[in-house]
């Protein structure tokens, strides 16, 4: 089988930042896949599941109320749990979505109450969410990408 793209990103290098991870197009419709990474591979603690989810669950709902909502696909934890991804339509580079992105970390960061589908009728995990840390490693990222600005793998 052939490797997959993300697999051939050097993650012993790899930094926080946000990065494109793939354009697909199909009928000339193209997607963009970005790499939210919020935790450096296999150097620092991935991000525990409860904060992990509460980003999801948060992050989600800013996504798809904000004034880009019908460029979003999809918002979703990475599985190895270092980060998220983010799916628009269109070619789109990281700089023009890091706006977007830093708005939705400062809007995690200054959320407060019952988290959104965080009810057994609206999530399989509902329990499961960890607002205190989500915003912790929120916040760490927010201010890598405003200090550092990575957008592109090395």
């Amino acid at each position: 089988m052939q490797k997959i793209a993300s697999f051939s990103v050097d993650h012993l290098t790899l930094k926080k930042g946000l990065y494109v991870s793939r354009v697909d197009g199909r009928d000339g419709t193209k997607v963009t896949t970005f790499d939210i990474r919020m935790r450096r591979p296999n150097f620092e603690p991935v991000m525990d599941m409860a904060a992990l989810h509460t980003i999801e669950h948060l992050g989600a709902t800013y996504l798809r109320n904000c004034p880009h909502k019908d460029e979003i696909i999809y918002f979703g934890p990475m599985g190895c749990r270092t980060g998220c991804y983010l799916v628009m339509f269109g070619e789109l580079d990281s700089e023009s979505v890091s706006g977007l992105v830093k708005d939705m970390c400062r809007f995690i960061l200054n959320f407060e109450g019952e988290i959104p589908g965080a009810k057994p009728e609206e999530c399989g995990n509902y329990l499961e969410q960890n607002l205190n840390m989500a915003k912790y490693y929120v916040k760490e990222y927010l201010s890598e990408l405003e200090s550092e600005g990575r957008y592109k793998y090395e």
